[in-house]
């Protein structure tokens, strides 16, 4: 690659940071096969990363998964209680919960309802909820959430799949049961100190104070501060990191460092849609695929991205077709699609 390709992919990200709903973005390329780089912004400034927590929780029960503790078809009652399972998943007039294993809460097939975006039957959400005000929960009251709201399928209806945060508050109690250790301990152990993270941590109700460390969120124009909130995701939406270690986390996940390569190849095999079937992403196990159809764009196809996203704006994605790798983040919830946009652009741009 050459400056001309750096100075064209400075022009569009300043045209997207320029853009009044983007706030403090940070953008980083690696291409590791031709040694070009390229960053964007202050890639060193922490920002949350929203469900790009769900990768460092896929890791960790990976490794659980090598080293024999947990099996992907091990019921999850057998690692956390049936009493912790009783009622997640009621359908047909079946409570499924008791049946659920590792491998459908990593696919998003365990049927379990989403306790931060499935609406009520009052028509709210919890997401909605903590917007207006600001509120710490619990595991148990996650649970609880989960258990008031209808279960749309049985585990593993075929074809069926539900974005869902409550599978993965389990699989961080997994974690927990597994290693003997709080969830912020293990990440440490397994992730972020192996790989030298040193500006990647947990946000908990033990670091409130460090809230403002993080670039602000955006909701449209208005600036998110919901701390207590987001100190209750741990397993799900919690980490705080920059784009520099966002890059080496990937890079990490998909080569080998984290976990043996073979898994990704069945990580990697099926893919559900789990919002649409009009939406782009689609989940495979504990992993993320972002594949814009064709008609979408005809005259310029873009090539399908593995990884994840999170809500507040954030990416980060492999590039397998062109040997890339991408995070960043434009620090805004509405619209939710703004940093995929961006980052579309820049990809394009990179051969």
């Amino acid at each position: 690659m050459s400056r001309t390709a750096s100075a064209v992919l400075d022009r569009v990200a300043a045209r997207y940071a320029a853009d009044p709903r983007v706030s403090a973005m940070s953008m980083a390329i690696d291409q590791p096969s031709t040694g070009f780089s390229w960053s964007h912004g202050d890639t060193g400034r922490s920002y949350f990363v929203a469900s790009i927590t769900k990768l460092y929780t896929v890791a960790m029960i990976m490794q659980l998964r090598d080293e024999g503790a947990l099996a992907l078809d091990t019921r999850v009652a057998e690692l956390l209680g049936a009493d912790t399972m009783r009622g997640l998943n009621v359908h047909g007039g079946r409570d499924h919960g008791p049946a659920i294993t590792v491998r459908e809460l990593l696919t998003q097939t365990s049927g379990i309802p989403d306790y931060f975006e499935q609406r009520r039957p009052d028509g709210g959400t919890y997401l909605a909820d903590i917007l207006r005000a600001d509120a710490a929960s619990t595991f148990e009251d996650f649970l609880a959430m989960a258990r008031a709201l209808p279960s749309r399928f049985a585990p593993s209806e075929p074809g069926r799949a539900q974005y869902c945060d409550t599978n993965y508050q389990l699989l961080g109690r997994v974690i927990e049961a597994a290693t003997s250790a709080q969830y912020e301990d293990a990440l440490r152990r397994r992730v972020t100190e192996p790989l030298s993270l040193h500006d990647t941590w947990l946000f908990t109700p033990r670091t409130l104070d460090r809230h403002d460390e993080a670039a602000t969120i955006l909701h449209g124009r208005t600036p998110v501060r919901i701390p207590q909130a987001i100190a209750s995701f741990p397993p799900d939406g919690a980490v705080v990191s920059t784009a520099a270690d966002q890059l080496r986390l990937i890079r990490a996940f998909m080569e080998g460092e984290l976990f043996p390569t073979r898994y990704l190849s069945e990580m990697t095999a099926h893919w559900n849609p789990v919002f649409s079937r009009l939406d782009p992403i689609d989940y495979g196990i504990g992993i993320m695929r972002f594949a814009l159809p064709r008609w979408q764009s005809p005259f310029a196809p873009v090539p399908e991205m593995i990884g994840h996203s999170g809500a507040f704006g954030s990416v980060l994605y492999c590039v397998p077709e062109r040997g890339l790798y991408a995070a960043g983040t434009v620090n805004q919830m509405r619209p939710r699609s703004l940093a995929h946009r961006v980052l579309l652009q820049l990809v394009a741009r990179v051969r």
